[in-house]
């Protein structure tokens, strides 16, 4: 009964200590964090060296960032309390010593302390970490909406709601093939400082506004991830999820698709960039410009030598990672396009291809729709892909307005 009385002060006396933390623990790490972030100029990204998690700029990561470490200091607090009780006992009734073993079969008080305690210190978490997660998931009342669109392998972003509304890209890893290599060979350029984790259409939002993102994908499950907004939501096909980030500070903010998609999972990175309000408008006028100037009038009647031309800068963009530059695709797994003969038989079904995608057959991955892809541009792909390596199609030219009555 000594002894369980002398356990029961200790763990009643943990409990008091455990419920002293969280208010110096949240300061602590938020103090830390705010630190961390001016020193790095706010631009979220992972940082050499660095082993805790990167410095939050919205305040649901800072909200992480604070449950982060006071979990870790109730761990360590229960570790050195058990590991000392448990050591001192054996250390100090060692039978070199003449100590005896005790023999009882049970105390009801020691019972109830070891159920209740516990108990306790689980609430104490479960309570702010349950309202942090509540808390991410409310996606009211916001002044933007982005839908996000994972895809084999990139990301293709439509503004739906609020300012910016309307605009529509997609966001591809810029970081130059050279400075990848290829297994069995080094790389041929100098990496540079943001190495696969470069884009050449970055995601622009304002700064203190709420911005939704609503996630799905074209083909497999995608995950779109910022660690510095403490976000991280899955894109899954056929089903439309949601999350949410108001960004405290400008900069820039970086993060990777983190499910497992395929052989080109490595090379999806994401770039937000959150300017101030009057940056956004800029960006916002001249994005708009530029879709516009891209828009071109599908009744116009293109040369083959136009549609070849804009076709190969399309094919090198959407395509080639997967049909390769040969057209030869990856056997087993892509098919080739060089000697297809859906590429040299009737253009309505190659055309039916990329509005529609195409299940495998022989080959391990299926082939997604492209219907992101203007009429113009699913034109010139075709048209380039018809007359390029070793195809002779009889039916060598698509002009926009084909494209326009396949999607009726």
């Amino acid at each position: 009964m000594k002894h369980a009385k002398r356990l029961q002060s200790l763990m009643l006396g943990l409990s008091v200590t455990a419920a002293s933390i969280p208010a110096w623990a949240a300061d602590t790490a938020a103090t830390a964090a705010g630190t961390y972030a001016a020193a790095t100029g706010g631009t979220g990204g992972p940082v050499a060296g660095e082993l805790n998690l990167q410095p939050p700029a919205t305040r649901i990561a800072s909200e992480i960032y604070d449950l982060h470490t006071w979990m870790m200091l109730v761990c360590l607090v229960i570790f050195v309390a058990v590991f000392g009780v448990m050591f001192y006992s054996i250390f100090k009734h060692r039978k070199s010593l003449g100590h005896k073993p005790a023999t009882f079969h049970e105390s009801t008080t020691v019972e109830i302390a070891w159920t209740v305690v516990p108990f306790l210190i689980v609430i104490g978490m479960a309570l702010p970490a349950t309202r942090t997660v509540v808390g991410m998931k409310d996606t009211s009342n916001a002044d933007i909406t982005i839908k996000v669109t994972g895809m084999q392998w990139k990301w293709g972003y439509d503004y739906l709601k609020g300012e910016g509304e309307g605009i529509s890209f997609l966001s591809n890893l810029s970081t130059p093939r050279a400075q990848v290599g290829a297994p069995g060979f080094e790389p041929t350029e100098k990496r540079g400082d943001n190495y696969l984790m470069e884009v050449d259409n970055d995601v622009v939002v304002p700064v203190h506004k709420k911005i939704r993102i609503v996630t799905t994908a074209n083909d497999v499950i995608h995950s779109w991830s910022i660690p510095a907004f403490g976000v991280k939501q899955d894109a899954i096909p056929g089903f439309v999820r949601d999350a949410w980030f108001k960004a405290e500070h400008t900069g820039t903010y970086r993060g990777y698709c983190s499910e497992l998609c395929g052989k080109e999972h490595a090379f999806m990175p994401i770039v937000v960039k959150v300017v101030t309000d009057a940056e956004y408008k800029v960006w916002v006028d001249g994005k708009k410009k530029e879709m516009a100037a891209l828009a071109d009038d599908p009744s116009k009647t293109w040369t083959i030598d136009e549609l070849k031309t804009k076709g190969e800068k399309v094919y090198t963009t959407n395509c080639v990672v997967c049909h390769q530059a040969n057209g030869k695709g990856v056997p087993g797994t892509f098919a080739p396009l060089d000697g297809s003969e859906t590429v040299n038989g009737p253009k309505a079904e190659q055309i039916n291809v990329l509005l529609h995608g195409k299940k495998s057959g022989k080959f391990s991955a299926e082939m997604p729709a492209w219907k992101q892809l203007s009429d113009t541009d699913i034109a010139a792909v075709i048209t380039y892909t018809r007359n390029s390596w070793s195809n002779k199609a009889a039916e060598n030219i698509v002009q926009p307005a084909e494209v326009v009555a396949a999607r009726k």
